[in-house]
């Protein structure tokens, strides 16, 4: 993995070709261009494409995925038109994998299945409503336990639909909320949510192949509790001494 320096953010460079960039999203870094005015992942990318490869005028880079501004991990962007297309299919007939990983409070024992309806206000604040709420959304993921330690939980989690802030409101509906989440947990100041998206696996937009991308979460509280390691996918987990 390379590195492009952004402004006060570290850019991880995954893969990049003629059609995809493959990226690591840091932690605090919004996605695109929001209100806040703040240098967004977008943005500084073209900039990377633009200094890297010498482009004149304006770059092409499009969104086919998001994650919260909070939330670190792995993402993928299109560098051409066909390649957005392609990929915005990819992700409607889910056969894009997601895999993420989080800490919860509480012992989760046994994998969950949660299907709820959430309805995103004008606030921006997502919540668990009845099936027949004008505007509700379906959400369905399954969350498996990795590991416990000191009241909280491992847990990866695939998404079976994708809603905003979803693994967030459905975990802590679940009853069990994520580590530093001051939204919809009881995360304090200073703690860092505990919501990292570890892997990515798609089929590249014109060969058709099977890749995957991933890389673990920081070596920083709550994470570093365990030592975690992903290898194609493959979550190895141990405890630190």
């Amino acid at each position: 993995m390379t590195e492009y320096q952004a402004g006060r953010y570290r850019i991880g460079i995954l893969y990049e070709d003629n059609h995809l960039l493959i990226s690591l999203k840091p932690q605090n870094m919004p996605v695109q261009a929001d209100a806040s005015g703040d240098l967004d992942m977008q943005s500084a990318l073209k900039g990377y494409i633009k200094e890297k490869y010498n482009k004149p005028g304006d770059v092409f880079l499009a969104l086919c995925h998001r994650l919260d501004r909070p939330v670190g991990g792995v993402m993928a962007l299109c560098r051409t038109s066909k390649c957005a297309e392609r990929m915005t299919k990819q992700f409607a007939s889910h056969t894009v994998e997601k895999t993420y990983l989080c800490v919860v409070k509480g012992e989760l024992n046994e994998t969950i299945n949660p299907e709820d309806y959430l309805l995103k206000d004008e606030r921006g604040m997502v919540r668990v409503v009845s099936p027949d709420t004008k505007g509700a959304k379906r959400a369905s993921l399954t969350a498996a336990p990795i590991a416990h330690a000191d009241g909280l939980t491992l847990v990866k989690v695939e998404l079976h639909t994708g809603r905003s802030h979803q693994i967030r409101v459905q975990m802590a509906h679940a009853g069990y909320p994520l580590w530093g989440d001051n939204r919809y947990g009881d995360g304090r100041p200073g703690q860092q949510i505990a919501l990292w998206a570890a892997s990515l696996a798609l089929d590249h937009p014109t060969t058709k192949q099977r890749m995957c991308f991933d890389c673990p979460p920081p070596d920083m509280q709550p994470w570093n509790i365990w030592r975690i390691s992903i290898n194609d996918g493959i979550i190895d987990v141990e405890m630190n001494a």
